[in-house]
């Protein structure tokens, strides 16, 4: 039987992959309106691969998705007009083009966009090439929520960023769930994105090995860290100068 309807994001025995054996295995999770859920795991986990195969872009090789608690089979552009966005790990803007051509390329108003992510408006006329990381990173995550997706995908928000961004990006996307949508992030630092989310899954060699409250996995951590993450880089990741 389908999960409800209003139920978000779920899959169910999810395998998927680049080739014939699947990189994830027999993965089940959700994320339902109003919750920030995250992805936690080392580097080759299968953490990217979950969010694309969630978000259509990668075929499924078992399992079945289900949106808004319908079952999903339709192509990545036909789920992103259904209210599905997709921040990925290597932001997703035009370089050549400035911030408000970008905002206006996306789908929803560019004054929610600034009301989001006020540090863009002295930006706007500025090209996301001269952009530092961070800047470009709330730029992706302010066009896509100014669309008021159902559910968002957020792939590696920390990735070369430095630790004030990354809380700032994560504000925003606690924020998304707070008004309803359903985030589902992946990331690396995992004591800084289970302050912000509800629940949480890691996943090691593609597949589920954990999940709880963000509170559980807290008090687990230092297991966590040992047993699953220990793939990861134990320092802080190479920060990026976040100067305009």
């Amino acid at each position: 039987m389908s999960p409800p309807a209003g139920a978000g994001l779920e899959c169910r025995n999810l395998a998927a992959g680049y080739g014939p054996v699947p990189a994830v295995h027999d993965v089940s999770l959700s994320v339902r309106p109003g919750e920030m859920v995250a992805i936690l795991g080392p580097n080759g986990a299968g953490k990217s691969t979950t969010l694309l195969a969630l978000a259509g872009d990668l075929p499924l090789q078992g399992g079945e998705v289900y949106f808004d608690g319908r079952r999903e089979e339709r192509p990545m552009y036909q789920r992103a007009r259904a209210g599905l966005a997709f921040a990925t790990e290597e932001r997703s803007v035009f370089m050549g083009l400035t911030v408000q051509d970008n905002l206006r390329l996306g789908r929803g108003p560019i004054s929610y966009a600034l009301e989001l992510v006020p540090e863009l408006r002295p930006l706007l006329r500025r090209r996301v090439g001269l952009l530092s990381g961070g800047e470009q990173q709330m730029l992706t995550l302010a066009r896509a929520l100014a669309a008021r997706p159902a559910v968002l995908l957020a792939d590696e928000l920390s990735l070369g960023l430095a630790p004030l961004i990354l809380d700032r990006l994560l504000q925003l996307a606690r924020r998304a769930a707070d008004d309803g949508v359903a985030v589902l992030i992946v990331e690396q630092q995992a004591r800084k994105a289970l302050r912000y989310c509800d629940r949480g899954y890691v996943l090691a060699r593609g597949r589920v090995m954990l999940e709880g409250t963000a509170s559980e996995l807290r008090d687990q951590l230092p297991e966590i860290e040992a047993t699953y993450l220990a793939a990861a880089p134990s320092a802080a990741p190479a920060v990026e100068d976040e100067t305009t």
